[in-house]
């Protein structure tokens, strides 16, 4: 199986200590053939992942892990931009020299307070409002798959268990249609899979409605902040793939979609 890891965090993130060559040696020898780092950036000076990342030391990075394992393991620069479909205009100065090869959107706050604040103040509303803001993010930001698409569970479970999907059905359809329109994949995040979660994001019902409705575009991470988990979990994730009748699953090179069957 040639395993693609597609989402992952090092020491360029602010909430990881990760090492990227030891991330490298590690996804090598749990045979991942793909690897694209996708660090947390935000330009908004009120998010947490402000003003954390030196672009220029994590291209250097990139570039040198590629010239001593590029033999071994594909390595591409990615990144998660937080709301990217507020200041807009900002991202895009700051990213267009860049040459990234994959842009993961995700919404980690809302009204600028992180979703488990939200949750505090609005309790189960918070789902709805989390769902409108990930529809205003499919809508206009400039980004090619959504990442963790119901992370509010994350932060609701314990308290609230775990979301009705027939509850928030319309507004997830939207947004699903919205993204196959302007042709933005889905990931399969496997983070929650290592905690008492014990679901990916999305669920099984989103990737299922994602299918029915004629999404193709499907990219899979482990979400890792750390070495020693990066690529865990992918197996299942690929075989939930399969259940929900993909037949692919996608890399991206500067940007650009590329499908690679699942065996």
């Amino acid at each position: 199986m040639y395993l693609m890891d597609f989402h992952h965090h090092t020491n360029h993130s602010f909430d990881s200590t990760a090492m990227m060559e030891e991330v490298c040696i590690q996804a090598i020898k749990n045979h991942i053939k793909e690897i694209c780092f996708t660090e947390h950036f935000s330009v908004n000076p009120l998010a947490p992942t402000y003003g954390h990342m030196d672009f220029t030391k994590y291209k250097n990075d990139i570039q040198y892990c590629q010239e001593k394992y590029g033999q071994h393991i594909s390595i591409k620069m990615g990144i998660e931009l937080c709301e990217p479909h507020l200041l807009k205009d900002q991202y895009e100065q700051t990213l267009k020299s860049l040459n990234l090869d994959f842009i993961l959107g995700s919404v980690h706050n809302l009204n600028n307070q992180k979703l488990r604040l939200s949750l505090k103040k609005h309790n189960l509303h918070a789902h709805t409002i989390y769902f409108e803001e990930l529809y205003q993010m499919v809508a206009t930001a400039d980004i090619d798959v959504i990442a963790h698409f119901d992370l509010i569970k994350r932060y609701a479970y314990k308290e609230y268990g775990i979301y009705s999907f027939h509850d928030y059905q319309e507004i997830i359809e939207q947004i699903i249609k919205k993204a196959i329109d302007r042709n933005i994949g889905m990931e399969i995040n496997t983070s929650g899979l290592r905690t008492q979660l014990n679901q990916t994001m999305p669920s099984l019902d989103i990737l299922k409605l994602y299918k029915t409705l004629g999404g193709e575009i499907l990219t899979i991470g482990s979400d890792s902040h750390k070495a020693e988990s990066v690529g865990a979990k992918l197996r299942d994730a690929y075989s939930l793939a399969k259940e929900c009748g993909f037949d692919y699953i996608y890399s991206f090179d500067k940007r650009k979609p590329i499908p690679i069957k699942i065996k």
